[in-house]
């Protein structure tokens, strides 16, 4: 069975994180998505909340399960017997960061993590959970940048009226 992990902070999901999923999803036999609980930001929504966002976005797609991890990915993913993490790459200044990090993964599983990079579909390349946080922020439009239940949440975390 060919099995890979999507690690991310989705906070929030956004149309860019789920054209990731769906493609690695037809590629896969079974996708892992999986937040991390980063103690060192302060996100919007909890690590759970965003665990059911993800598990409400992705409730079509049979072969993909979501769920939470703190820690490194290397031991995340060594204890689900998973070697193949799936980064999305939305621009080239992405790509200097995201080689680093793949680089250092596979160096510190001992060769056991690889990383598939798929390029984010041009209608999402300009998209990003911050930018969507500050758009909402003001009150601004993102029907364009998350589903429509993700951007009532949004609103909702920021006191505007939906």
């Amino acid at each position: 069975m060919k099995e890979a992990i999507y690690p991310g902070s989705f906070d929030p999901v956004t149309y860019g994180h789920l054209d990731i999923i769906h493609r690695a999803a037809s590629i896969f036999d079974e996708l892992t998505v999986s937040v991390l609980n980063n103690v060192e930001k302060t996100p919007l929504f909890s690590v759970q909340e965003r665990v059911k966002i993800l598990e409400e976005a992705t409730k079509d797609l049979p072969n993909v399960k979501v769920e939470s991890f703190s820690g490194l990915l290397i031991d995340h993913a060594a204890e689900k017997g998973i070697h193949v993490s799936v980064r999305g790459l939305r621009a080239i200044t992405d790509f200097e960061y995201e080689l680093q990090i793949a680089q250092t993964n596979k160096l510190l599983s001992n060769g056991k993590l690889d990383t598939i990079f798929l390029t984010t579909s041009l209608e999402y390349a300009y998209l990003s959970s911050s930018s969507v946080k500050e758009i909402a922020s003001f009150n601004g439009d993102i029907s364009k940048c998350v589903p429509p239940f993700v951007a009532k949440l949004i609103y909702e975390k920021y006191g505007h009226r939906v």
